[in-house]
């Protein structure tokens, strides 16, 4: 077995990937950032000073993947079509657990985005959380699944999300609040799930405690025009406590990416809606 990125000389370079036919192809990834259980507290509850934890760091995990060719020398430049951060508060073993999936069809692979992706996320929870914490420890990362491509198939097993006692906290595949939260609220509405076209809609951190909703779904047809401001609306009739998403700066992200009241939404997109958060 050969280095596709060294050449006969055994020098460097970028392998051209030009003749090689388009496919779909998937890749996930995970790794883990210990920390004292009180740090690990202070991110189930919000109460850490910078602000939404877990929220910063999948924005963050996103942006990396998408700029994945700007930290790896060899890597291309690829049009992704997906990219979810999940994290998973492991209370057992003091952890917060990150998984990150890659999508897109196109010639090569996107291990290294969600590789990326993963470190960066965990990075960003190390620089939000030190403030009270600076013994944190990231490891663990690693390529779980891959698909796609000449080279086909690869699965680790064991991955993220298969240890019991976890509390999950997904992106754009799964719920952020289900049932019951922590404080006894009952989250309005299901997940997607309902026969018609519909929007999943999620109110993350402080924004889900001072509403007392976590997610709901909007059938499509409630809404008067399909964009966020049409969304805005129905939510609004849907639950008065809805209205507190026009009360002081709430921000809004389609999918994982910023959007604001004239974004257009349509069947099956996930729509956040959560508080600002501060850096540095």
């Amino acid at each position: 077995m050969s280095l596709t990125h060294l050449n006969a000389r055994g020098e460097a370079h970028m392998v051209d990937v030009a003749d090689k036919p388009e496919s779909r192809r998937e890749a996930s990834a995970s790794g883990r950032i210990t920390m004292l259980p009180d740090t690990l507290a202070l991110i189930a509850e919000g109460g850490l000073p910078k602000g939404d934890v877990l929220a910063t760091a999948r924005i963050a995990g996103i942006q990396a993947a998408k700029r994945t060719h700007e930290l790896i020398p060899l890597c291309h430049a690829l049009a992704l079509s997906k990219v979810a951060i999940d994290f998973a508060l492991n209370e057992v073993e003091s952890c917060v657990e990150v998984t990150a999936t890659c999508r897109l069809n196109g010639r090569t692979g996107v291990e290294m985005e969600a590789l990326t992706a993963v470190s960066v996320a965990c990075l960003t929870l190390y620089d939000m959380c030190k403030a009270v914490d600076n013994g944190m420890v990231i490891d663990a990362i690693r390529l779980d699944t891959k698909t796609g491509g000449k080279s086909g198939s690869y699965h680790r097993g064991g991955g993220i999300g298969e240890t019991a006692d976890m509390t999950v906290v997904t992106g754009a595949e799964g719920p952020i609040v289900t049932g019951q939260g922590h404080d006894g609220q009952v989250a309005v509405g299901s997940r997607c799930d309902i026969a018609s076209p519909c929007i999943r809609v999620k109110c993350l951190a402080e924004l889900r405690e001072r509403l007392g909703i976590g997610e709901l779904s909007v059938p499509l047809s409630d809404l008067a025009r399909h964009d966020v401001g049409g969304l805005k609306v129905a939510l609004k009739a849907l639950d008065p406590r809805l209205a507190g998403l026009d009360e002081g700066r709430v921000l809004c992200a389609v999918n994982q990416v910023m959007a604001g009241d004239h974004t257009p939404i349509t069947d099956d997109d996930e729509v956040a809606f959560f508080p600002p958060v501060t850096g540095g």
